[in-house]
Order: C-alpha cells, then structure tokens, then sequence
C-alpha cells in the first residue's frame, strides 16, 4: 500500500462520512417535527418505546441523534425517564439498519440486474439526480429529497473508494498481524469503543468494518469485538449533549452509556464460552458485509430481548448514580425549558417548542389584560403582585425565545419554516408590548384605589363597552396565533378599527366631561391613559393577526396588508358587525 492508496483511504472515508451526514440531515428535515413528536406523544411503555425508537432510529439513521433527543424530552419534563429506557433500547436495534443498506456494495454478478445494483453503476447517478434536486428546484421536499439521495451517493462512493484502497492491504503480512490483536476480546473492544467515539457515530464505525470485509481482511474473529465496543463509544455523543442538563437529562445519558455497557458484559462472556465449547468455525474466516450487518443487528436484539424485563432496574442504577441533589434543584421556568438547545439539531421541531412558548405567553397576557381590567374597580394587591410576576416572566420569555429564535434562524430551514420563524420572532415582541401595557393598567388600577379616582356613570359605562372589546381582541389573538386559527385572525382587523373609533370618541367625550366639569383633571388623566393602552393593546393584536395570516410570506408588510383588506367585502361586513356590537351600545353612530 502507498501513499496513494493512503490518500484515496482517507479521502474515501471522507466521502462516507459526509454522504452520511448529509443523509441523516435530509431525513431529519424531510421528516419534519412528526418523529419527534410521536416520540413525546406515543413512547408510553418500554414496549412501545422500543417499536419506536427502532422506527425512529431506522429512518434518521443514528440512535445517537434519537438519544439526544429523549435526554431533551426528559430534561425538559415532556417524557419520564421510565419511558426513555424503550425508546433507547428500540434506539441500538434501528441504527442496524445502516449496515444493510451498505450490503448493497457487495452486491455482485454479471447480469444487468446485478450490474444496476453496484455502487460503480448507481452511485455516480444518485449523486447526480441529488445535485439536480439541490440546485436547480426550488420546493423544500424536493430539495431535501435530493439531500437523501445525494447523501446516499456520495457514502457509497465513499465505501467503494474505502475498499479499493485498502484492498492492497490483504497482500500486507503486516496489516494481517494487526487486524488479529482485535480478536482479542478486551483489546477490540476498547479499539471499537475509540473509533466509534472519534467518528462520532456507530453507523459510520460499522460501514468502516464492511469496506474492510469487502476488501477481504476482517476476520469474523475480530468483527465481534469491535461491534461490541461500537455501542459503548456510540454513547460519547449523548453523554456530552447531557451537560448541563438537570438530574433527569443526565439519567437518560447515562441510561444509553449502561445498556451498552451491560449489552458487552452479558453478550461477550456468553459468546465467547460457547465458542470455547463448540468452536465456531465462521471466527476465523474473513467477514462479509451481510454478516457484519447480521452479527450487528443480532447483538443489539438478543440484549434489548435479555435486558427489556429489567428496565426497572436500568432506571435504578441511573437513580443511583445520578442522585438528587439535597437543596432541591432550581431549573427555571418549567415553560423555558421546552426550548432545550438540544432540539436545535432538529429545527422544525425546535420551532414547535418555541410556538408551545409564545401560546403560554399569549395566554399569561390575557390573564394579566382581563385581570387589570377587573382591578379598576377593585384593587387586590395579590392580583397585582400576579400580574408583575407574570410581566416578568414575559421578558423571560422574550429574552430566552428572541435568542433561541435567532439560532434557529441560522440554520439551513427549509423556506416555510424559516418564515414560520421569523413570524415568531416579530409575535414575541408584540406579545411581551402586550405585557407591559397591562402592567401599566394595574398601575392604573391601583392609583384609582389610593387616590380614591371615581368616575362618572358615562365614563364607567364607557369602560365597560372598551374592556369587552379588547377582551375579544385579544381572545381572538391569542386563538388565532395557538391553533393558527385564520378565521379567528382574519376578523381581529376590523375590530381594531372599530376600536380605534371607540377610543377617539372616548377621548373627545371626556374632554366635554371635563370642560362641563363633570369628572376632575386627575380623572381625566387616568382615563386618558386607560384608553391609550387600550389602543395600543388592539394595535399589536393586529400585527399578531398581520403574522398569522401572512406567515408564508417572505416580507410583512401589515401597511400593504391594511391597503388591501380594508377594501375588502368581508372587511366591511365584519366593522359593522363589531360597530353595531360595541359602538352602538354606547351612542356612538359609525
């Protein structure tokens, strides 16, 4: 072997790695946000869980990703951790599946059926149609199709570049000695456990040994280990995502890292006994990629098979390895830690957390807005402390939503999501606008109660006409942004108008009150400022409702939205709906 068979090698290796990558990113994207959530919604016994985390697994290609996800889950309390054990275990079968589909380079034969299926035929093409689908069509399936299909083509060639360098090495005396040290149970095991975590994954460390297989220089004797110590080393990745999680992230790592672990104590001792005992003969043959596959997936579900009625037990030694901690640990906002950045990996999804967000701090606000509103004729200091408390916790959420948000934002999403995205971006600013005015309102309120403010019957009933209508603004606000709700969003404009009109006319007749000297200048200040923070309330439900109704679009532009939908017969039927509903109960002709 010489330094180009090296170069091709390496370079080979590269190509598989990166084929591999660009597989698992197309997948993840073409599957969107619906694994992850039937994951969350479905994983309810160990059984279940292994059916689909094997699913899941299968079709992203790497239990390492599936894995970070469930300590997501757990850190942020949407999964237990007793449910986490099935998805885990089902986890190690699914990422099996990549060694199958690598079985196709030995495919062999002189047929034209068999000439099609050899990577030198369909390799070159898949790359091909994957950069057609990436560069030239527009449409996301499309594009993450072409992602796949590229990724596919490309860790094929890797494989087929892989196997013809190292092809040489079977004339190595050399290479031979070397391969047979990780016959050595211990030492493959150790060896297998160092490259998996250096690759980073188990599936590329198993397409390692096939393009060896294929190259005919991987005894079967050597394979065994080697795919032993790979599941240990799959658990480097996961155990470093648990940093920084709480006490139930860190269980789920640890969880993966010692169903590995017990999966080479209970497997290697019994194999390589009954091998002292009945001499296999297969171990000394040279391994094929069909059996590596085979070797592989048999390992991860004869342990799932032994382990699975002791996954009570699992959970307890992680209970005991990772103890609670005597002061009782402080995670924050429950709400806040749905936004894990461990969910970043999968953006679409990471997306659906930060709308669970903005829809708790959507509905915090209509409590504080209603509530502010009930204070104004009496005061509760206990209220009151509510109301800041959640105010607070607003620019939490804004703080922590705007910037998980712009992470998200940077990544590669496919066109909708990234308008989904920054229709998020622009809801939270509005949303938290909200907050604050109904801090001032309860500031209002409660100088209405020191200072002893008493309206007039006129401006009593008047408030009581504005307060429902920004109540329903402000439902229908908050409907149409959680359920994405159009037709809730598409009637907000035009009460908005109309409350514009209520607080003009509002305004002018508590200057006549003052002029006549029916209220005093203090009143009439106070009133002034209720009647502002109502106007600017429906102003920002009407950009929430802007965001909804448009949040396909590549720009908002609520001024040209506005231009169009005033002139619209919908439009006009629904002002004069809301006119006769609130203007007309208090005198005032629209």
């Amino acid at each position: 072997m010489d330094i180009f068979d090296l170069i091709t090698l390496l370079g080979g290796l590269g190509f598989f790695m990166y084929g591999m990558s660009l597989m698992g990113s197309g997948l993840k994207s073409a599957a969107g946000s619906k694994l992850e959530a039937i994951l969350e919604k479905l994983a309810g016994t160990p059984i279940r869980g292994i059916l689909l985390g094997t699913a899941v697994t299968a079709i992203i290609q790497s239990s390492s990703a599936t894995t970070v996800m469930v300590v997501g889950f757990v850190n942020s309390g949407i999964m237990k951790l007793a449910n986490a054990v099935g998805v885990i275990m089902g986890a190690n079968i699914g990422t099996t599946m990549t060694g199958w589909v690598l079985c196709l380079a030995e495919v062999s034969g002189e047929s034209v059926i068999f000439s099609l299926f050899k990577p030198s035929t369909f390799a070159p093409l898949l790359v091909l149609i994957g950069t057609i689908l990436i560069v030239f069509v527009k449409d996301s399936k499309k594009r993450n199709i072409g992602k796949i299909i590229l990724g596919f083509g490309t860790l094929m060639v890797g494989m087929s570049n892989m196997s013809d360098a190292a092809a040489p090495l079977a004339e190595m005396p050399e290479f031979a000695d070397f391969i047979t040290i990780f016959s050595n149970p211990i030492l493959g095991i150790i060896f297998g456990t160092i490259m998996t975590a250096v690759t980073q994954s188990s599936s590329a460390s198993v397409g390692i040994m096939q393009a060896l297989a294929l190259s005919g220089i991987l005894p079967y004797s050597a394979v065994i280990p080697l795919v032993l110590g790979i599941g240990i080393g799959a658990s480097m990745p996961v155990m470093i995502s648990s940093i920084g999680a709480n006490t139930g992230g860190k269980r789920t790592s640890f969880i993966y890292l010692y169903f590995n672990i017990l999966r080479t104590i209970i497997v290697a001792p019994v194999f390589y006994i009954a091998n002292a005992v009945f001499r296999f003969p297969f171990m000394q043959e040279n391994a094929t990629m069909f059996g590596i596959a085979l070797i592989n997936t048999c390992i991860n579900v004869i342990a799932t098979i032994i382990l699975y009625p002791f996954a009570g037990l699992l959970v307890k030694l992680t209970v005991l390895t990772v103890r609670d901690s005597k002061k009782a640990e402080h995670t924050g906002d429950p709400m806040l830690e749905l936004i894990d950045k461990r969910f970043l990996a999968t953006p679409e999804y990471a997306l659906n957390q930060c709308r669970t967000v903005i829809s708790h701090m959507a509905e915090m606000d209509l409590y504080n807005i209603t509530t502010a509103m009930k204070l104004q004729t009496r005061y509760d200091e206990k209220l009151g402390r509510i109301i800041e408390e959640n105010e607070n916790l607003a620019d939490e959420y804004e703080d922590a939503l705007g910037s998980y948000l712009v992470e998200i934002s940077q990544m590669n999403l496919p066109e909708t999501e990234s308008y989904r995205a920054s229709m998020y971006i622009h809801s939270i600013g509005d949303f938290e606008r909200i907050s604050d005015h109904s801090m001032n309102l309860c500031e209002l309120a409660q100088k209405i109660d020191r200072q002893h403010i008493a309206f007039s019957d006129g401006a009593k009933q008047e408030l009581d006409t504005i307060n429902a209508a920004i109540t329903e603004i402000l439902e229908l606000a908050v409907k149409s942004f959680r359920e994405s709700d159009m037709k809730s969003a598409i009637r907000i404009e035009p009460l908005e108008e109309v409350i514009d009109v209520l607080c003009d006319e509002l305004k002018d007749r508590h200057v006549k009150r003052l002029q006549q000297g029916l209220c005093s200048i203090e009143t009439g200040f106070v009133f002034n400022d209720l009647v502002n923070n109502y106007e600017r309330i429906s102003d920002h439900c009407s950009n929430i409702a802007i965001y909804v109704l448009r949040s396909n679009d590549k720009i908002f532009d609520p001024h040209k939205y506005l231009l169009g939908i005033e002139h619209k017969e919908y439009f006009e039927s629904m002002f004069r709906e809301y006119s006769d509903k609130y203007c007309s109960e208090i005198g005032i002709k629209v």
